[in-house]
């Protein structure tokens, strides 16, 4: 089956010669994955993530491109297949840094908080020890008080993809099945309960117009 075709494509699709038993190879190249978030549809959802002019901490910034290729890793490497987790870890982590222009706590300046979803330090804690292991985190808080917290942070702040990671890890790693399937379904109410129970912070009616405009823009 699809032998004769399979031939004449062996410079570019050997593979696809190699298994003339099973269904023919699919010969359509891809740009991206389906579903894949893009810079246009960032700056759809907030269109302060266009640039990183004028941002107050412009080594802590990150425009839109960047962030798209964080998140998509991120997601490719959580497992995070439906539209309704995307968007809510892209407006979780939008509201947290300020539309990606903060992976601090700059106010009031929180010793340890931080990434993109701005994690309190337990959580930065499990996060790094899961990216960077237990050795380096043990090592990182060695120096004690402040300054270890500020080390362990460093530790998933010092490239995009950890400080963009953050958010999709911590669904996938500490929200309930339930709240998970909450999110999938796409709702308000499924967005709330993911704030209330899994981020344990008020449902804030600032935060809907971000995971709003999430929801209409991703595929």
């Amino acid at each position: 089956m699809g032998f004769k075709k399979n031939i004449l494509l062996a410079g570019a699709l050997a593979i696809c010669a190699l298994a003339a038993p099973v269904p023919d190879c699919d010969e359509t190249p891809k740009a991206e994955a389906t579903g894949s978030l893009t810079a246009a549809n960032l700056i759809a959802i907030s269109p302060a993530t266009a640039s990183c002019s004028g941002a107050s901490f412009p080594d802590e910034c990150a425009d839109a491109t960047q962030a798209a290729t964080a998140l998509n890793k991120a997601f490719s490497t959580y497992q995070i297949t439906s539209k309704g987790e995307k968007a809510a870890i892209v407006a979780y982590e939008l509201f947290e840094s300020g539309d990606f222009k903060y992976k601090k706590n700059h106010f009031p300046g929180r010793p340890g908080q931080g990434t993109r979803m701005m994690a309190m330090p337990p959580y930065v804690e499990k996060y790094a020890t899961s990216v960077a292991g237990a050795a380096a985190v043990a090592q990182a808080k060695a120096t004690g008080g402040d300054a270890g917290l500020n080390a362990v942070l460093a530790l998933v702040n010092g490239d995009d993809e950890k400080s963009f990671g953050s958010a999709a890890w911590f669904v996938s790693s500490v929200c309930s099945a339930s709240v998970r399937a909450g999110l999938a379904a796409g709702t308000l109410d499924g967005w709330h309960t993911f704030l209330s129970d899994c981020v344990q912070t008020p449902a804030d009616p600032t935060r809907d117009p971000a995971w709003t405009a999430a929801i209409a823009t991703l595929q």
